[in-house]
């Protein structure tokens, strides 16, 4: 062999070599199964201490939610989800539907019922439409949101269709006929038959600043009038780096709140919310003003919200009172970092003072504390604590959760 067909040989090997190598890294990843089923295990006692009733409340409870979701089909998918909700022991506690009004209220009422089931087209990678019964989750779940904290997820039948335009660029319409809320369907208020709720949001994410949203939200809710509300809103949220592993966190936001659909009052109220933060490392500092405006007669409404997380865990507030509310808190969280034997443990702790818009009356103040614990890669344990300490508003209540939850 001579030199010149030494080297063709030489180059030849070298490009058959590259090219079985590309063709190991490129190979395409294995299809995802056609069905994939899960199971969601969450077991909760919670204890309620209320000021004003006899009894104290002791809520056992397993919630079983399981279901299955398939892989795309020229852009079809499905989802179908059931869900059983089973009191262990004695009901010593108020699920709302039971009677036992001497205790505390825990709106957990047992229950067997299809949580979720909708199908979604996604023919391309900008457009996709959702139909059926559905979790719905807008931003920070202050207008609407699916209570993932309650046993019984509040679900929408309701179209969405998601359109993303651009890079970081979404849209969102939705459309709902029937709300199915977390007491129930036993409950009187436990499903909104014949809403006619509309929804638009409008996002643009710019990187290392946050993400701007506005948004638009027409409930006409038949069952519950004083729900009824047409709101318009922005916001603001996002996280700035800063020095090694610190970073600055905000948060802003405005609507304006008016009656709509069936409302017998006629108001515009205000929504305001700041909330600057900042993060070093496994620990997150957050102050926040939040304001729901009130005119003495009606108080601004969230009623799609997962309430759970704002204004406090003893849930005081789910109803705005017609004084409006302010609620001042202060939000400090850590979690262990590392890999060691309590690497994953989050601690938080939340305080709140809470008084009204009208006036200067004192609600209340609020201690709120958390420890959460993964076991593993599938299991959870939780311990939860509220402690409302009333001044004009509500009584005294102290509330705690201990929780283990898996998901396989």
């Amino acid at each position: 062999m001579n030199q010149a067909s030494a080297r063709f040989a030489l180059v030849l090997s070298a490009l058959l070599a590259g090219t079985a190598a590309h063709a190991e890294t490129a190979a395409p990843k294995p299809a995802p199964p056609p069905v994939t089923p899960y199971v969601d295990l969450r077991y909760r006692l919670e204890l309620v201490d209320q000021d004003g009733l006899a009894e104290q409340a002791a809520a056992s409870t397993l919630r079983v939610k399981a279901g299955i979701k398939t892989a795309e089909w020229h852009g079809f998918s499905a989802l179908v989800e059931g869900e059983a909700i089973v009191v262990l022991g004695e009901t010593s506690y108020n699920d709302t539907v039971n009677g036992k009004t001497a205790y505390p209220v825990v709106a957990d009422p047992s229950d067997v019922l299809l949580n979720q089931a909708w199908l979604r087209w996604r023919p391309t990678a900008e457009f996709e439409i959702t139909a059926g019964r559905q979790a719905v989750n807008l931003d920070n779940q202050r207008w609407i949101g699916s209570v993932g904290w309650r046993q019984n997820d509040q679900t929408l039948d309701a179209a969405r269709v998601t359109v993303k335009p651009d890079k970081g660029a979404s849209i969102d319409y939705l459309h709902a006929w029937r709300v199915n809320r977390v007491f129930g369907p036993d409950s009187p208020q436990g499903i909104w038959r014949d809403t006619d709720i509309h929804g638009v949001r409008a996002a643009y994410t710019i990187k290392h600043i946050g993400t701007l949203s506005a948004y638009g939200y027409w409930l006409d809710v038949p069952s519950s009038p004083a729900s009824s509300s047409r709101t318009l809103g922005v916001r603001i949220a996002g996280e700035l780096p800063v020095a090694g592993k610190s970073s600055i966190l905000y948060a802003a936001e405005y609507a304006r709140q008016h009656d709509h659909g069936n409302n017998p009052r006629s108001f515009a109220l205000d929504y305001w919310l700041i909330e600057p933060g900042f993060k070093a490392g496994p620990v997150t500092l957050k102050a926040g003003y939040e304001r729901l405006e009130g005119n003495g007669t009606v108080g601004l409404q969230t009623p799609l919200a997962t309430l759970h997380a704002f204004n406090g865990w003893a849930d005081k507030f789910l109803t705005t009172p017609v004084g409006g509310l302010r609620d001042f808190y202060l939000d400090a969280g850590y979690k262990v970092p590392g890999k060691g034997p309590l690497a994953g443990l989050v601690l938080r702790g939340v305080w709140h003072d809470f008084g009204s818009t009208v006036g200067s009356t004192a609600y209340g103040r609020e201690w709120n504390a958390l420890a959460s614990y993964p076991v593993g890669k599938h299991v959870v344990l939780t311990a939860k604590l509220a402690h409302y300490d009333a001044d004009a508003f509500g009584t005294d209540t102290t509330k705690l959760w201990l929780q283990i939850e898996a998901k396989f």
